[in-house]
């Protein structure tokens, strides 16, 4: 009787022990003993990211994370592909004028808004018109600001007229300036639209709790066919061992990003999935001309010599970034012929010496991320080698960008997650007044340049301008290119179809659970 009594004990306590194991929704999680973990019956897919999307309406969007959200919620007029490619979404296809100025675009039918408005060509021009409206003052602005007309040819077809050719303009189309919201939901909602988002994509926007998460829902009535996974949890964690934590244990499963020592130990994981893509942007350190000590551009120059950048890539990012002295990462048709300079402290010395400068110091601002203060510390080192003392002060990431543009900082630690054409990594950040211009730079003999690369159509000409425009940025350094990142997307093992863009962004629409 004691040996059934003890048989029947052992059971209970195995089976305490496997519910116990199992996560939400009844997925296993199998990573002792090595085996894939299972999705079992989930139906949420719970995506974590590295800080609080700021903004969910992509025409007021000035942050790289933002986007992560809008794959989700919002569809382009064209996407891109693996190799970089233009791929049809809204937009079936499109015809371009001998002259470059007319761009004939031919739309989908049958697709409507979240909140049940037609997608049309009043949409369309509802959307450009809206970006342009100087009382926006969109970030999308300066990426489209050639276009002059926008008109209705039919209910499906819209034409773009620009008033110069523009050879980055269908690259534009394929992020923010090419998000179409709902004209209703605009005119109704107001300033509240950013709270209450509402597009063509393949999830719906149910709820957000400001540093919780953002709640979303498939879209039964998709165009291209309901999603698989039925909600989306999004879920903001700005320390990377939280959220690597959180993956392996299972509460998350899928990360935008990693930090950079987690590599090795997350790609020999058998129940997780990492995929390794070079991304297109760039970081780096605004300066702010405007103000002391970067008025100055001896100061500038002596920093952007004193730097060992390779230093930095090796110690922080563990072998996952490049070394970086222009906007254009090694992937780019732009990147530069251009021979690395190793940090030269003398050189950075005898340009302050000669400039009659000393005592200089400045407050470095930087968002909470391990990888940022690990950087800051280390540049903090190596500018005190040529007498400049550097204060670390941490922002939280959103107010950061406020204050960036607002002008209320010295230096900010920030960077840029890039675009297919170079124009999108140059004219935004370096034209004289652009809506991303934080460091208050103008340069008129720059603003030619860019304006040149604008509207050259041929690729060899204009990678000549921006191998003259990453000179021009050197000498004058009111950006500290640091490094170019390599993108890192982990996942548990069972979920499937992540589609790996160079653009860094979580597209969900193809993703499903195995």
């Amino acid at each position: 009787m004691k040996k059934v009594l003890l048989i029947f004990i052992s059971l209970v306590f195995a089976l305490v022990l496997a519910a116990c194991s199992s996560g939400d929704g009844g997925e296993a999680s199998n990573e002792a003993s090595g085996e894939s973990a299972s999705a079992g019956s989930k139906d949420t897919l719970v995506i974590g990211l590295d800080a609080d999307p700021p903004q969910l309406d992509p025409h007021l969007s000035s942050a790289a994370v933002d986007r992560q959200t809008f794959q989700s919620i919002y569809n382009k007029l064209i996407d891109i592909n693996e190799d970089l490619e233009f791929i049809p979404e809204l937009a079936t296809d499109w015809k371009v004028s001998d002259d470059g100025l007319v761009y004939t675009f031919n739309l989908q039918e049958d697709v409507l808004f979240h909140d049940g408005t037609p997608f049309n060509a009043e949409a369309v021009k509802f959307n450009f018109e809206r970006m342009l409206d100087p009382e926006m003052s969109s970030p999308r602005f300066s990426e489209i600001n050639m276009i002059s007309e926008v008109n209705v040819l039919d209910e499906f077809q819209v034409e773009i007229v620009l008033s110069e050719p523009s050879a980055p303009f269908l690259s534009a189309l394929t992020d923010r300036a090419g998000m179409m919201v709902s004209p209703a939901a605009v005119e109704e909602l107001g300033d509240d639209f950013a709270n209450k988002p509402v597009g063509t994509g393949p999830y719906k926007f149910e709820e957000r709790v400001a540093q919780s998460h953002i709640s979303l829902t498939r879209n039964d009535d998709y165009w291209r066919g309901a999603p698989a996974i039925a909600n989306i949890e999004i879920l903001p964690y700005s320390d990377s061992n939280v959220r690597v934590t959180n993956l392996v244990s299972g509460e998350l499963d899928l990360l935008n990003k990693i930090a950079y020592k987690d590599i090795e130990s997350l790609g020999n994981n058998p129940a997780i999935t990492l995929q390794e893509k070079d991304s297109l942007g760039f970081q780096g350190i605004h300066l702010n001309t405007e103000v002391e000590p970067f008025n100055n551009k001896a100061v500038r120059q002596a920093i952007n010599l004193a730097i060992d950048r390779e230093a930095i890539t090796n110690v922080v990012f563990h072998g996952g970034a490049t070394p970086s002295v222009s906007p254009f990462p090694p992937s780019s048709w732009a990147a530069p012929d251009f021979e690395f300079p190793n940090a030269d402290v003398e050189e950075a010395k005898a340009i302050l010496d000669g400039a009659g400068l000393s005592d200089i110091s400045f407050t470095l601002k930087i968002s909470p991320s391990p990888e940022d203060e690990q950087t800051a510390q280390m540049i903090q080192s190596m500018l005190s080698e040529i007498g400049i003392t550097v204060e670390i002060e941490m922002v939280e990431f959103g107010t950061l960008l406020d204050q960036m543009a607002s002008g209320d900082f010295e230096a900010a630690r920030n960077g840029w997650s890039g675009r297919i054409d170079p124009d999108g990594n140059t004219y935004r950040f370096f034209y004289s007044d652009a809506s991303n211009n934080y460091t208050n730079y103008s340069n008129p003999e720059m603003d030619e340049l860019l304006d040149e690369g604008r509207e050259i159509g041929e690729q060899a000409e204009r990678a000549d301008i921006y191998s003259q425009i990453t000179d021009i940025l050197w000498e004058d350094a009111p950006y500290i290119f640091l490094y170019h990142e390599k993108d890192y997307k982990a996942m548990k093992s069972y979920v499937k179809g992540f589609n790996h863009i160079p653009d860094t962004m979580i597209r969900t629409e193809s993703i499903y659970f195995e």
